[in-house]
């Protein structure tokens, strides 16, 4: 029959016994007759139908019709039937529960999940109605009345001269329950639920049904004599810490007391012996060191209580004596032993559930840093044996390092002390440096180095050296900023003479007189410059000149140069830099420093002679000339050594950085306005060059720095990497100092692809989403990077102009228009405008049309063989107002101020490169605004490549510069966005 929900109803649970799975409950709906009553109208109710009969249901009623569709049997069933058999859930049941192909591993499974389903349930029926099911199905049969208060159990144990009686008795509402012998059964053992004389009982202390059963029709258990002693020790005793329990005949004593805290610590090695494919390798992981906190109450001691009864955890335990028994119960202290637990967890220590893992260095490091504490509480800490013997030095370990400015270096001094005994510096030094923590002292005890020892000093002592002296340790000057750093972390004492002081504070350093062979005047920054050169010359440190691009580096170090010809006369100095720089360099300094003697050591003709050089003040090469010549310029001692766009040695493998680094000077100094493109190793490569030794060799570089900085996003580790290499960067940004510049503006242009266009991006975008999707579990991470690029640089293309990507494509690009008609206005307006793009077809596509309108132009990439022709003819023929400029050709060394607007024709994934640039106009010189666009296609991945850099750039430009490796920092949720 149906119910129908527009008339009253109620909601109803059945209890009835399946011919497997047992007892089972299953919800019903019931109509109600024109009195209220429950009548014959009934139907089952599910989470399927249940919204139906919303008016009527309450959220316990939905959670409990979830839990009865779970207990159905073949749900119950489904989840065991193996997955490569093709069986009916029923056809199953029947077979595990068949007496002939009966499975009784199988049958004990379902049974015990079906017991927690019943003890989640029962809690539940508590105010709703419950009925036994009538064998005719009726679901309303039997009503049993479901008790919300819980009864109580003792449990008697009478000892007579032959035997002991042993039985429960059962309170409810402070009455006695006659419940034996009335067909009760029990519906859950774990903890126990019981329905006798149609009512649902539940109990204080969640009685084990298991200790009810045998009693439903039983008054007692007969204990014999001979089975006493067993049955008291195995059964009795129990029953006496859990539960209420009359005992007649026997002597209990009950002790209180506060307990003794112990602190019991045990070694669990770590995984070192092979790694994840069964072969021999390094340590993997640092063996731990496990603290156990447990209570002692006289002679026993006991692990935390996880329960909160005044009664769990108690003890019990039994005496035997001329027959006579006697037990003796310990009643704890629960609220003191968790008053311990919270003291150990406001020292740092927080044993849950008892017992906590530290890696060992870190775990000796607690004990020794809160031995006081933990005295003064009396909790004791005891070292449990373990099969090598070892026995753990448990006192306190100090460090006191004094660093020493000496003429040329910094002597460095330490006292280290475990416990009583003092320990050579110079061994424990060599112990952090090869990651090791332990080692034995005079006593057999093992000491084990504290874990913030190898965070706070291993860069320290990594870059240390052995002096001269017997057993002297020396650290040369150039980590001033490391020791400074660790004095004010109060680790380290420093003494420093007052002139090194200055170092760490820019604005402190002296001003220094202009030489005599510098003509012209320089700005107050570009001033302030050249006496942070003239400092860093003093104290023969090498730096690195980073300021932004227009700011005038090249004039700052020439200023420098002409100071070293004017105090150090016959002395040659060695300028590197790209090919297309040269010819800029040696106008500058005719133009600067006229009294320069300059060689141009370039072309075919060079005259192959290191011993010419004397002849000159200033030697101005390629980095191609440079790896070359290597073997001829490596023979000539200069006086500096210089690299312009030193960003060409980031990578510190490369042929060219492996020349410069064979180079000799008195001193070296670098110029780029990106000392950072793709990761910190760019960094390193350069500051080794000018500083060899500054961030330590390039594997401690990595350990140290690197790696937590690039893959776990370290920001300590940015912060020290910065302030070590900050004496000897000097980076000013435009905003900064150039406040003489003119305005700069910039304007995202969004241009909408056409039909054509967006129908060819679509074919391509899905072509390649799949693609790397499918390649996502099948290879690896580098094969997956180069799919996306390959695939990301096609769809850049696309929204520029699909010609880029197929030359058969005849429509039209919706950015190209933009770009046309934008030009126009500019053109017609008497603007001159610089266009960028990394794509010469794109230039090339635009050249067509400048061609056709007979726009006259200069153009630039990196086949180009006359460039300073076309940017004369750009700065100075009025006529020419648009200048084509691919990226790799024109993103250094043009002065372009006599342009007003930059198109950028798509984003690159490096802003910087961006920021380069627009500097060929935004620079010293410029008296007009500047006026940027950027172009974008609409729905493109363009868009989406602009918001992934604005989150990329955070960490980068805390080491000064611009941005890591744009693709290296992609995970798979930033793939998915670009290609969706």
């Amino acid at each position: 029959m149906i119910v129908d929900s527009d008339k009253p109803f109620q909601i109803v649970y059945s209890i009835f016994n399946h011919e497997f799975l047992g007892l089972l409950f299953e919800s019903f709906v019931v109509q109600l007759d024109e009195k209220g009553r429950l009548s014959y109208a009934f139907q089952n109710i599910s989470s399927a139908n249940a919204k139906e009969f919303d008016s009527g249901l309450d959220e316990k009623d939905y959670k409990l019709i979830k839990m009865m569709d779970a207990m159905q049997p073949e749900e119950v069933i489904k989840s065991f039937i193996p997955k490569k058999k093709n069986i009916r859930p029923k056809d199953y049941l029947t077979k595990i529960f068949d007496s002939k192909t009966e499975d009784k591993n199988t049958q004990a499974l379902v049974e015990a999940r079906l017991e927690i389903q019943r003890s989640k349930i029962l809690p539940l029926l508590i105010g709703k109605r419950l009925f036994e099911m009538g064998s005719d199905g009726n679901p309303a049969w039997k009503e049993i009345q479901v008790n919300a208060e819980r009864a109580t159990v003792i449990f008697h144990f009478h000892k007579n001269p032959d035997n002991t009686h042993y039985y429960p008795t059962i309170k409810f509402k402070g009455e006695r329950l006659e419940w034996q012998y009335k067909g009760g059964y029990l519906i859950c053992k774990e903890p126990a639920w019981l329905i006798v004389n149609s009512q649902l009982f539940h109990f204080e202390k969640d009685i084990d049904g298991k200790k009810l059963q045998p009693f439903l029709n039983k008054k007692f258990i007969l204990i014999d004599k001979k089975m006493e002693p067993t049955y008291f020790r195995k059964f009795m005793a129990p029953m006496l810490t859990q539960y209420d329990v009359d005992a007649r005949g026997f002597e209990i004593t009950i002790d209180r007391g506060t307990p003794e805290v112990l602190l019991k610590i045990q070694e669990l090695p770590g995984n070192q012996g092979n790694n994840l494919f069964g072969e021999e390798g390094e340590q993997l992981e640092e063996d731990k060191i496990i603290f156990e906190l447990r209570f002692q109450y006289g002679d026993t001691d006991f692990p935390v209580e996880k329960g909160t009864d005044s009664s769990v955890g108690n003890s019990v335990s039994l005496i035997e004596k001329d027959g006579e028994f006697l037990f003796k119960k310990t009643i704890r202290s629960l609220q003191k032993e968790k008053a311990f637990g919270k003291f150990l967890k406001d020292l740092g220590l927080e044993v849950r559930d008892g017992k906590v893992a530290l890696p060992k260095s870190k775990a000796f490091e607690w004990i020794g840093e809160n031995e006081d504490a933990l005295e003064e509480k009396k909790i004791k800490i005891i070292q449990r044996k373990n099969a090598s013997g070892k026995v753990y030095h448990l006192g306190r370990a100090n460090i006191d390092i004094e660093v020493n400015e000496n003429i040329d270096w910094f002597d460095v001094k330490a006292q280290i002390k475990f416990g009583i005994y003092l320990v050579p510096f110079a061994k424990v030094r060599k112990l952090i440096m090869q990651g090791k923590t332990d080692f034995e002292l005079p006593n057999g005890e093992i000491a084990v180095i504290p874990a913030s020892w190898f965070v706070n000093y291993s860069e320290l002592f990594s870059f240390m050296e052995e002096g001269t002296a017997q057993d002297s340790i020396i650290m040369r000057k150039h980590h001033l900023a490391l020791a400074k750093q660790l004095e004010e972390g109060n680790l380290v004492q420093l003494t420093l003479t007052r002139k090194l002081e200055k170092l760490r504070d820019f604005e402190a350093i002296d001003d220094y007189e202009l030489p005599d062979y510098f003509e012209g005047e320089l700005r107050p920054y570009q001033k302030a410059g050249y006496n942070w050169l003239r400092f860093l010359n003093e104290f023969r440190f090498g730096g690195c000149l980073a300021d932004d691009m227009g700011l005038g580096k090249t004039v700052q170090t020439l200023a420098l140069l002409a100071h070293e010809k004017q105090e150090n006369p016959g002395f040659c100095s060695l300028l590197v830099m790209p090919t297309s720089l040269i010819y800029n360099w040696e106008l500058e300094a005719r133009k600067f420093t006229p009294e320069l003697k300059i060689l141009v050591y370039t072309g075919t003709q060079r005259i192959k002679d290191p011993w010419k050089f004397r002849d000159y003040d200033l030697v101005l090469t390629s980095y191609g000339i440079t790896r070359l010549d290597v073997n001829i310029l490596k023979d000539f001692y200069f006086n500096y050594i210089i690299l312009d766009e030193s960003q060409a040695i980031k990578n510190p493998g490369s042929n060219i950085a492996n020349a410069v680094n064979k180079l000799k000077s008195k001193q070296k100094l670098i110029l780029t306005g990106t000392p950072v493109e793709n990761g910190t190793m760019d960094l390193w490569s350069q500051m080794n060059f000018v500083n060899p030794g500054l961030l330590g060799n390039q594997n401690s570089f990595k350990k140290q720095f690197l790696q937590p900085i690039e893959k776990q996003n370290d920001k300590d580790k940015a912060i020290k990497l910065h302030s070590m290499i900050k004496p000897f960067i000097l980076r000013r940004l435009k905003s900064q100092v150039a406040t003489d510049l003119p305005e700069k503006i910039t304007n995202v242009k969004y241009s909408a692809m056409t039909e054509e266009q967006e129908k060819v991006y679509e074919e391509v975008k899905s072509y390649y989403r799949e693609k790397i999707i499918g390649e996502s579990s099948l290879v690896g991470r580098g094969a997956q990077q180069f799919t996306l690029l390959r695939g990301l640089t096609q769809l850049r293309q696309i929204a520029n102009h699909p010609k880029l990507v197929r030359e058969d494509y005849k429509g039209e690009s919706g950015k190209l228009e933009d770009i046309t008609y934008m030009l126009q206005s500019t053109i017609s307006e008497g603007h001159k405008v610089l266009v960028f793009s990394q794509f010469v077809r794109h230039l090339s596509i635009v050249r067509e049309y400048l061609e056709e309108q007979g726009i006259t132009y200069s153009y630039l990439d990196g086949s180009t063989k006359d460039r300073q022709a076309q940017v004369e003819k750009f700065q100075e023929q009025e006529d020419v107002k648009v200048f084509l400029i691919s990226l790799k050709a024109g993103g250094v060394g043009l002065n372009l101020t006599k342009a007003e607007y930059v198109f950028l024709l798509d984003p690159w994934w490096n802003p910087a490169v961006e920021a380069q640039a627009i500097d060929r106009a935004h620079r010293i010189g410029q008296e007009n605004k500047v006026i940027i666009y950027k172009f974008i296609s609409r729905g493109s991945v363009e868009e989406k490549i602009m918001a992934l850099q604005n989150r990329k750039l955070a960490l980068a430009g805390e080491l000064i510069s611009t941005e890591e490796s744009f693709m290296k920092s992609l995970d798979q949720e930033d793939i998915a966005a670009l290609l969706d």
